[in-house]
């Protein structure tokens, strides 16, 4: 079957019987579309085009053979073109697919939300003109699971100097209950400045233990160059942290300690105090933000002793970025980067309000973040490393002070 050869424009009668039928408009539009695209990589391939005469030629046509390819505007019909040393490969399809993964997530999120197959059936029919069975679903359900635990077992190459973690929590039935499940997630920036999602991952509970598995997978896997770690003050991420990155300085998160900061205080003076020691974080030198902390101190020790102190013992882990270029400072001193991941997730999630076992759950955040690390890497940088100094230097705590935060962790 060979495609008939078409033109890059349409005239205007072409056009006009295109829009009286409603039905049909976009479909014969990217079924041309795409066989010209597939005519042309033919050309790069071979060097050259149908029937020229030219010394660059790499090779001779051998026809066409049918596939069909459902999209969002129905089921098309395509010519792929053929050569006679079988050596063409089209990236087409593998593109077009990509653009369709909206299509291929909505049937996974009803086929999660248990919808009945004669639903789905209907949904997908009128949404692309064309039937998926149960077992098509099912089929999906296994390549999508292929394709992510490929991504969250990949190499890791790279070197991350910067490593942020986190946890949010979903709910997923197990035997009969709805149990809440930690989702460990992993950011890392990498020595040229681009965001990764390192790895993502389900447990009982944010322990130590689980966090530890996770962060030694992430190192099993290839994940080396750390030289700060950004978190909140978990107690079992604290103690994975030390164990794993025992060289790395701790940067704990200064939106996490203020909000420590204001469940500690009455409410008719938490504003004021809240705020006042919000601006030592605005500081970009140390010797300045330790002078506003003096101030802070002075102030309210008298009205609040117990809560000066306890912040006198905690607030140097949450300065630990002041030893970072400038330009790093306000991406690097809390964990909001990846909180607004948790924000995007949080919106997709809270639709199935509860997944129904754990495979499902992290199927879907685990494509989720797929999608946002494509985005990610393939966008501008987000840091620039120009001014970034592998060694991060910082006080060692003394090892008799147990309440005091370490803002270098050790084992």
């Amino acid at each position: 079957m060979a495609p008939k050869k078409s033109t890059s424009m349409i005239n205007q009668d072409q056009l006009k019987e295109l829009l009286q039928n409603e039905g049909d408009v976009l479909k014969p539009l990217i079924q041309d579309l795409m066989n010209e695209i597939l005519s042309a990589e033919m050309d790069d391939c071979l060097q050259a085009n149908s029937y020229e005469r030219t010394g660059k030629r790499l090779g001779y046509r051998s026809g066409y053979y049918p596939r069909k390819l459902v999209t969002r505007f129905g089921q098309i019909e395509l010519a792929v073109p053929q050569d006679r040393q079988g050596e063409f490969k089209t990236a087409l399809f593998e593109r077009y697919s990509r653009s369709e993964k909206a299509l291929v997530t909505a049937l996974v999120q009803m086929y999660l939300q248990g919808v009945a197959t004669r639903r789905v059936k209907a949904i997908t029919e009128e949404l692309v003109g064309h039937r998926f069975s149960s077992s098509s679903i099912s089929r999906l359900v296994v390549k999508l699971d292929e394709e992510l635990a490929r991504w969250a077992q990949r190499p890791l190459t790279n070197t991350f100097p910067y490593l942020i973690l986190d946890a949010r929590y979903e709910r997923v039935r197990q035997d009969g209950c709805v149990r809440s499940q930690a989702v460990l997630i992993a950011i890392g920036i990498d020595q040229a400045g681009f965001r990764h999602i390192l790895g993502v991952d389900l447990a009982e509970k944010e322990s130590a233990t689980s966090w530890q598995e996770f962060l030694v997978g992430l190192k099993e896997r290839g994940l080396r160059g750390v030289n700060m770690v950004v978190s909140d003050a978990h107690e079992g991420l604290q103690k994975a942290i030390s164990r794993c990155f025992t060289t790395a300085c701790w940067q704990r998160c200064y939106v996490h300690f203020l909000r420590n900061l204001r469940d500690r205080l009455p409410k008719r003076h938490a504003d004021d105090v809240y705020q006042e020691l919000r601006w030592v974080y605005d500081r970009r030198k140390r010797d300045e933000a330790e002078a506003d902390l003096a101030t802070w101190l002075t102030k309210w020790e008298d009205r609040y002793p117990s809560l000066c102190d306890w912040v006198e013992s905690n607030i140097q882990s949450t300065l630990s970025y002041l030893n970072l270029p400038v330009s790093h400072h306000k991406h690097l001193k809390s964990t909001n980067m990846l909180e607004r991941l948790n924000e995007e997730i949080k919106r997709r999630t809270h639709l199935l309000r509860t997944f129904p076992d754990k495979p499902s759950c992290l199927r879907l955040i685990r494509a989720l973040a797929v999608e946002k690390h494509e985005y990610w890497t393939s966008d501008k940088r987000y840091l620039n490393m120009e001014d970034y100094k592998p060694a991060i230097t910082a006080e060692r705590p003394s090892p008799a002070d147990k309440t005091t935060d370490a803002v270098l962790l050790r084992r």
